[in-house]
């Protein structure tokens, strides 16, 4: 039986570790040839031999998004190898980790300065899935078919109480992922996102202490518990592939139920 995304080509940002990486490896093991950027070498190499232990086959590169010429050598490298891009998955960020590294980034709006604002919203959060969409469409909308995956967070869905930076980008990639959508459906490219809630992942590695405490998890999680990157691979791989054929502009919540609460439990 073929895979579900036999015979494409994927490309990952952010494909070191967490969501990026479980993607890529799902990707892979569907048949995709895969190719993963992020910053860390190392850990992208234990991503491909994990693909490639699962009988899959890709590349993956070294680089910063924050150089701004590192997604067109991304993209430029995968057609080179492969001919051909038909997934992009845009999921390198930022999340809690980096507020503890970067004091004032994910505070509420009168904690930050500008230089905070400036580093998550003019960073790879936001900036960074323009330029490597920018540079992937062209290719797509040439061969008139594509699918762009971005990871968003239920944060660009709802307020709160601090990351308003964070925030402010998540729901700029859910509006972006909508008007992209629109746009180029004509064309054969969809785009969707999903928007994940607390995920066992090295960025929320500050708050994943709270979920050993049984009133608190329920009260943070209708279903009690942080996701899992697998979880989110699954929806990735999902509206990567063909099975999502009638889905553009979509924003899929995999959020354990928060977004649609209208107040946390009491316990």
């Amino acid at each position: 039986m073929a895979g579900r995304v036999e015979g494409k080509v994927a490309v990952v940002s952010g494909a070191s570790s967490g969501i990026g990486r479980a993607s890529l490896e799902m990707l892979g093991r569907e048949g995709a040839r895969v190719v993963g950027t992020a910053r860390r070498e190392e850990k992208l190499n234990e991503a491909l031999e994990a693909v490639e232990a699962a009988g899959g086959e890709g590349m993956v590169i070294a680089a910063d998004l924050e150089d701004e010429a590192t997604a067109p050598m991304v993209i430029d490298a995968a057609i080179e190898a492969y001919g051909q891009i038909d997934i992009l998955v845009c999921n390198a960020g930022v999340g809690w980790q980096y507020g503890e590294e970067h004091p004032g980034t994910m505070g509420a709006i009168h904690e930050a300065s500008l230089e905070n604002w400036r580093d998550i919203v003019g960073g790879v959060d936001l900036e960074g899935y323009f330029t490597m969409i920018h540079a992937a469409l062209p290719h797509m909308l040439e061969r008139e078919t594509g699918s762009i995956v971005s990871i968003a967070s239920m944060a660009g869905m709802t307020g709160l109480y601090d990351a308003h930076a964070y925030t402010a980008t998540k729901g700029a990639l859910i509006n972006l992922t909508r008007s992209m959508g629109i746009t180029y459906a004509k064309q054969g490219v969809r785009a969707n996102c999903v928007c994940p809630g607390f995920i066992d992942t090295p960025l929320i590695e500050p708050a994943i202490d709270l979920f050993r405490d049984d009133a608190t998890r329920w009260a943070m999680v209708p279903m009690g518990r942080a996701g899992t990157p697998e979880e989110m691979a699954y929806a990735v791989t999902y509206l990567a592939s063909d099975e999502s054929s009638y889905c553009t502009g979509t924003a899929l919540l995999a959020d354990g139920g928060c977004n649609s609460r209208s107040f946390p439990a009491a316990g």
